[in-house]
């Protein structure tokens, strides 16, 4: 099979991941709140890591080296996830989504402080482009602006911060690593954001697959995604990616009835249009 539908294929599996953690994060929060999802989601991830590892034999690879930037690396992640999940139960799964598009931006604007990267004029203009995207999706007269959308734009922040802390990591550190410490380092997290108050909730009999999909789909999508970009180009899977919008968006309208607000689309197409523009160039640099 030719390399590009391989990786279309596997994009169509990420695809599906990110949307069912979408849609059973909303279902279970009636009942759990966003620490306790995270808290479940990260016990049983780290089942699925330890057990895989421990197959493929790699779990020997599992340091305390970069331990510090481990650690600020997961907490970022911990932060935008609870961030994420909050969003997806108060706004429209759309704009969600459409808002989360934005941490490929936020890269950019940050890269320079974090990475030590240089911000060119097509990365400005890519950054721009996404503010512009950001202030359609969340209504042209800023009436639709309220904690979901700031929650799920915060959350892009914070994902954007944790793709840079990932890809220093990769330096030096193996994937069985980082992902041994995002689940262990997040079921601290968890654990201790839950036990705050003295109460934690257990999932029901009828809840426990909801948990355990969120579980199995955030590792899924994460994987899937990674493969994808391994077997083609980053402008071949962007713009798969941005299919994760309108599925997402019919998703929301059958089950929960949400509107397709036409601005979300336009919104996001010029986030996404941002994001391209300046990975085309970046491709074309390095080619």
């Amino acid at each position: 099979m030719n390399p590009t539908v391989k990786a279309c294929l596997w994009m169509i599996g990420a695809i599906a991941s990110f949307s069912s953690m979408a849609v059973a994060g909303r279902e279970l929060s009636s009942s759990l709140d966003t620490f306790e999802i995270m808290m479940y989601r990260s016990m049983f991830g780290l089942v699925i890591v330890l057990a895989v590892a421990g197959f493929a034999g790699t779990l020997r690879e599992v340091n305390t080296r970069n331990f510090r930037l481990q650690m600020v690396r997961n907490l970022a992640h911990f932060t935008g996830q609870n961030l994420w999940f909050y969003a997806v139960t108060v706004i429209p799964l759309a704009q969600v989504f459409a808002l989360e598009f934005t941490s490929p931006l936020w890269v950019i604007v940050l890269s320079p402080l974090i990475l030590g990267e240089r911000l060119t004029a097509m990365r400005g203009f890519a950054a721009i482009m996404g503010f512009i995207g950001i202030l359609i999706v969340a209504r042209p007269d800023m009436a639709g602006i309220n904690a979901g959308v700031i929650t799920a734009a915060s959350s892009a922040i914070f994902f954007a911060i944790t793709m840079m802390l990932t890809k220093k990591l990769t330096r030096t550190q193996s994937i069985t690593c980082i992902l041994f410490w995002l689940t262990v380092l997040q079921l601290i997290f968890g654990v201790v954001a839950t036990a705050w108050d003295g109460d934690i909730a257990v999932p029901s009999a009828a809840e426990l697959p909801l948990v355990l999909l969120i579980g199995a789909a955030g590792l899924m999508a994460h994987f899937c995604l990674t493969t994808a970009l391994s077997l083609a180009p980053a402008t071949v899977i962007v713009p798969v990616d941005f299919i994760r919008l309108p599925t997402i968006a019919i998703v929301g309208m059958l089950l929960y009835q949400e509107p397709l607000e036409i601005q979300v689309f336009i919104g996001a197409l010029i986030i996404f249009t941002g994001n391209y523009l300046n990975l085309w160039v970046e491709t074309r640099k390095t080619a």
